[in-house]
């Protein structure tokens, strides 16, 4: 029914927008206490990214600073002279030589703000890249398992959907809160020569400005970190109705219109929030403005006071001035690059963050080797839990695969079967229990070269968005043959033959020239690219899903001419499939309860008889 409420799951309101007011509390002191921190990490990116350019910048910057100083101190000695008695020419012929400073002053440090300018444009491109490498090359370094914990779902959206996007931003900003200091510094060091009650002029005209900065950012940064889990399910929903592979599925059961209403209720929740936002980041800027409106005409008070009581002469109170309009052009840019930097740098935090988490999730040095040519694989008393499980996903189990064996899971959906097979693969690794190839335990091998010599022919396998050559050999060249062989063997060699361009036509259609297979052609890659990794362990996880029986039928028997000398790993369904299987493990709810060969286990009249049993009778 049109008006049927929805359930819209982690996004009710109020439920995500509950913690929102957490970085609302943090003080101005803490903000400031923060900044240091931001720059000197932002700083150390730069460096990372082009020593030469950063130390370019930082230099052009400071020198920039020297040349506002000294044009200010030239200034000083212009009012002097113009101020000064006698006839107007001769004050202006006086005032020359300053006058001069004054220009060299002013041209100098355009030219250097202008060569700091290019240093920082060619430090912005080389951040990204450096950012995007960092991120990306630890999510996909980090154990298969951490895919598994929702937490760290979260903590990589919130790297990618602004985190990673926000590193060049950081430095740019931490940089233009540097040039904007050293401004201020020279302003200072001026207002300090010409008289020291003049400093504190400088705090009184911009303190209200930065206050409502602060709070502003902070507001609108809790606000996003809330939104998170809104819109990605906003994405979600919107992959649904935009992207190719749902769009069959929703005109069939004519879903438009509710997955319009689901997209509607979550986008007009986003909108109330980000209006509440809008409101209270105007007050914050309205009473920023007046009070930094009222803190000027204080400062122009106290300016004429110190005139009335002789403590400066006119020129000095000229300069300064011109000096506090400089201070105060700097402070605007201080507070706005240091709204910038805190805004962006909580985002920055975010990935940052993340890394550190993924370093941590990273596996360390482990000194020793996988067998050379195993000829055991055992499990022993394997336990092993999911993140953010009640419950474990396999209790207690122990087998055993000999070199060369045909070894089969079956059981029934959600019993551990493939669980089991991605450990003793060294894609997870147990909670309790030791797996061990030969005499070597997993956990004191480097994954990546126990997962060399494993290959997998998969059920859910990727549809890469690359060719065809590319999709079976995954950027690993061994040779034309054995492309070829591999195409061959596992009956994709057709498939292929019958593409526009052969091995180098796309296999996307999202793109020019692109190809789109069947189901069962991409099955047929996959098995290609399983057959094409020519590893000691072949692990077939519901290989035949796809196909036809008697493309089924055929796959099998690939599989059994292909396997002469290798261990398989067997996980299907199809109990037909497996009779020809040296022994035959069945699980039930994450535990080993049967184990034999087909014979053995029909005759137990246990769950594998039941499970065959009813196969063989639909077919009668």
């Amino acid at each position: 029914m049109a008006d049927e409420p929805l359930e819209l799951g982690e996004i009710a309101n109020p439920d995500w927008y509950a913690h929102t007011g957490t970085m609302n509390e943090v003080s101005f002191l803490a903000v400031a206490r923060r900044l240091p921190s931001l720059v000197r990490q932002a700083m150390g990116m730069a460096w990372r990214a082009s020593p030469r350019d950063t130390a370019a910048t930082v230099a052009l910057q400071l020198l920039g600073g020297v040349f506002t100083a000294f044009g200010l101190l030239a200034t000083t000695g212009v009012l002097t002279a113009l101020f000064q008695q006698g006839p107007t020419p001769e004050r202006v012929r006086a005032a020359l030589p300053s006058l001069v400073l004054v220009g060299v002053a002013a041209a100098l440090r355009t030219a250097v703000q202008a060569a700091a300018g290019w240093a920082q444009a060619r430090l912005e491109p080389q951040i990204s890249r450096q950012s995007e490498e960092r991120l990306y090359g630890l999510s996909s370094r980090v154990e298969l398992v951490a895919y598994d914990d929702p937490e760290f779902h979260d903590s990589l959206d919130r790297a990618r959907s602004r985190g990673v996007a926000t590193a060049d931003n950081v430095v740019s900003s931490a940089i233009d809160v540097m040039t904007a200091a050293v401004g201020i510094v020279a302003v200072a060091g001026v207002l300090g020569v010409l008289h020291p009650v003049l400093l504190p002029l400088l705090l009184l005209a911009v303190l209200p400005d930065a206050w409502a900065a602060v709070r502003s950012a902070r507001m609108r940064y809790s606000t996003m970190h809330a939104l998170i889990p809104a819109r990605r399910r906003k994405w979600i929903i919107a992959d649904l109705l935009a992207d190719r592979d749902p769009a069959a599925e929703v005109r069939s059961f004519t879903m438009r219109g509710f997955l319009l209403r689901m997209y509607d209720a979550v986008a007009r929740a986003e909108q109330e929030v980000l209006l509440r936002l809008a409101k209270r980041q105007a007050v914050a800027r309205v009473a920023g403005e007046a009070l930094g409106g009222l803190g000027s005409g204080l400062v122009y008070v106290a300016l004429g006071v110190l005139l009335a009581a002789g403590a400066i002469p006119l020129a000095v109170a000229g300069t300064a001035v011109l000096a506090i309009r400089s201070g105060q052009s700097a402070l605007a840019q201080l507070m706005h690059s240091t709204n910038g930097l805190y805004e962006e740098g909580l985002y920055f935090t975010d990935f940052l963050e993340f890394c550190a988490d993924a370093e941590r999730r990273l596996t360390g040095p482990r000194p020793a080797a996988p067998p050379e040519r195993f000829q055991r694989i055992g499990a022993q008393d394997i336990t092993f839990t999911y993140p953010g499980a009640d419950a474990p996903a396999l209790r207690g189990v122990s087998v055993e695969v000999k070199r060369g064996e045909v070894i089969a899971f079956v059981g029934e959906n959600g019993s551990g079967k493939t669980t089991l097979v991605k450990i003793l693969s060294g894609l997870y690794e147990p909670d309790r229990g030791a797996v061990t190839w030969d005499d070597v335990d997993l956990r004191d091998v480097d994954p990546r070269a126990v997962r060399e010599r494993v290959a997998v022919i998969a059920q859910d396998h990727a549809r890469w968005p690359l060719t065809a050559r590319y999709n079976i050999t995954m950027g690993t060249e061994r040779g034309e043959p054995e492309l070829h062989a591999a195409a061959a063997v596992a009956g994709a060699a057709e498939v292929i033959d019958e593409l526009p361009h052969g091995y180098r036509t796309l296999l996307d259609r999202r793109f020019k020239d692109g190809h789109e297979l069947s189901g069962g052609q991409w099955q047929r890659i996959a098995v290609a690219r399983g057959f094409h990794r020519d590893a000691e362990l072949l692990i077939c996880d519901e290989p035949t899903a796809a196909l036809d029986a008697r493309a089924e039928h055929a796959l099998f028997e690939r599989i059994r001419d292909h396997s002469e000398g290798r261990t398989v790993l067997l996980i299907t369904h199809r109990l037909a499939s497996v009779r020809y299987a040296d022994r035959i493990y069945v699980l039930d709810h994450g535990e080993v309860v049967e184990q034999g060969d087909h014979a053995a286990l029909l005759a137990l009249s246990g769950l594998y008889a039941d499970l065959y049993t009813l196969q063989a009778a639909a077919y009668r």
